[in-house]
């Protein structure tokens, strides 16, 4: 996103602070930095700490105490395992410390217009997670999906009634005709038109992009409520210079 400077801070600290989930997903992360981005979000006082399912307990231990909650992922990063291994593995997740629990949908199903399966995977999938008291956010990858398919994912969603939808996993990378490969992440575009097309109490989590204070801002004016960043620390130090 590019840098913007229009915005007037409003907002406490500690408002901005429980917007971010803190992400400790890069899979060359070791214990030690984990461990850090962990202290990280206490010493911030975040909403969450978004981890691998392997890094809960330590999550749970290093964040005891304080009201940051444990957010692991499931079906990680590209969202191919079989709806009983997600189910499984929410279940393992939430018994293991996690409140809220962020899945990947099945891409390809998506894109195939298989929303039967879709719809299911992703019900069955709240169904386990709230049931033991925890919330689900769905991941869409919007950087492999057209406009069309973010708009019925919102509507598969806004039925089932999760808790939030997400943009990105921040790994969902295009090939592009060069060889290359880039990533787009949370657009405004995309996050309006989800906004629009979810049901109000569907919340909006923005993943990838987000890198500024004046990004998460701008985020924040158009109605999402949660930002998944490495950068939250940089963000809250620049709102408490300002």
């Amino acid at each position: 996103m590019a840098p913007q400077s229009e915005f007037t801070l409003t907002l406490t600290i500690d408002d901005l602070a429980k917007m971010i989930d803190m992400s400790l997903l890069h899979p060359t992360m070791t214990d030690e930095d984990v461990l850090q981005g962990l202290k990280l979000a206490r010493k911030y006082d975040m909403a969450t700490a978004c981890v691998k399912p392997y890094s809960i307990p330590m999550a749970v231990q290093e964040l005891q105490g304080s009201s940051v909650l444990v957010c692991p992922v499931i079906g990680f990063p590209h969202g191919n395992s079989t709806t009983v291994v997600k189910v499984f593995e929410a279940e393992e997740a939430v018994k293991a410390g996690g409140k809220e629990i962020d899945m990947v949908i099945n891409v390809g199903k998506a894109l195939g217009g298989d929303w039967g399966y879709v719809e299911d995977e992703i019900r069955q999938i709240n169904d386990a997670v709230t049931r033991n008291g925890a919330i689900l956010k769905v991941i869409f990858e919007n950087d492999y999906l057209k406009d069309e398919h973010v708009i019925k994912l919102c509507e598969i969603c806004s039925r089932v009634g999760v808790a939030f939808i997400k943009t990105s996993t921040g790994y969902g990378f295009v090939k592009q005709p060069n060889g290359l490969y880039t990533y787009s992440g949370a657009t405004l575009h995309h996050l309006r038109l989800m906004r629009e097309h979810a049901a109000s109490s569907v919340q909006i989590k923005a993943a990838g992009g987000v890198r500024s204070l004046d990004d998460l801002l701008k985020v924040r004016a158009i109605g999402v409520t949660r930002v998944g960043a490495t950068a939250g620390p940089a963000m809250l130090a620049e709102a408490e210079k300002r």
